[in-house]
Order: C-alpha cells, then sequence, then structure tokens
C-alpha cells in the first residue's frame, strides 16, 4: 500500500494593535476582496523563510505598516480552501510607521475595537486571537 504524505500549508501573521486615544486596545483587521472576508493579515512562508519574517513581511505587505513584533500568539490550524491542513503561527505586533494602500489583495483596512473585532470577523478561529492579545498588552 502507498501512503501520500500530505503537506501541511505553512503560514504566518499578526494582530496589529494599538491604544486608541482613550486607552482603550485597538486591532487592525483586513478586508480580502477574492473572499469578501475580514481577517487579521496573514499569510504563507516563502522558501527558506521562518515563520516570524513571514509574519512581519505579510503584515506589510498587506497593511502596509512595519511592526514590531511583540509576544507569540497561540497558533491555528485548519483546512483551507483547496482542502489542505494549514498551521499559522501569529505574533502581537505594534506598528511603527507605513500608510495602507489598497490592492486586489487587501482593499480595506480597519482599526477596530476588540469588541466590534469579534463581530466583524469572519472567521470564528480568529476570535481565539482575540482573547490571546488580551491577556498579553
Amino acid at each position: 500500500m502507498t501512503r501520500t504524505r500530505t503537506t501541511v500549508v505553512q503560514a504566518a501573521g499578526g494582530v496589529v494593535w494599538r491604544r486608541s486615544p482613550t486607552g482603550d486596545v485597538e486591532v487592525l483587521l483586513v478586508h480580502r476582496p477574492r473572499y469578501d472576508d475580514w481577517t487579521v493579515p496573514k499569510g504563507k512562508l516563502d522558501p527558506g523563510e521562518d515563520h516570524a519574517h513571514a509574519a512581519l513581511r505579510e503584515v506589510a505587505e498587506e497593511t502596509g505598516l512595519r511592526c514590531v513584533m511583540g509576544p507569540e500568539l497561540p497558533p491555528t490550524s485548519y483546512r483551507d480552501r483547496r482542502n489542505r491542513p494549514k498551521h499559522v503561527r501569529y505574533w502581537a505586533m505594534t506598528p511603527v510607521d507605513g500608510t495602507f494602500t489598497p490592492s486586489d489583495e487587501v482593499d480595506e483596512v480597519r482599526w477596530v475595537s476588540v469588541d466590534t473585532a469579534r463581530s466583524l470577523l469572519t472567521y470564528t478561529r480568529d476570535t481565539s486571537l482575540l482573547a490571546a492579545l488580551d491577556r498579553v498588552v
């Protein structure tokens, strides 16, 4: 019997956050028109790239923001749209500089409160990241 080994898609991203003028935590969500979803910035690793570098690169590519990496948050694992197993590592991140420019991949970003993010996020698995962020900021 021949067994086919399923490769797990490796990805990384960030939960970008800041303090509002009133001191509340706000997070940055991205809208992807291809999927018409709201999520946190993330993407697949390039060949030879480690998760931390991929997380910073993907956040910069999708949001236009250069960020500083904070604590690692719990990973998520799920099946992607092609039914492949996918494992995503995340970090809390704070923005240093940059400006968002809409693209085909991400056409809108929104700074929202954590409560608003919970209701806006498309995928339930992303809401666990908000709880984890709350424990580290």
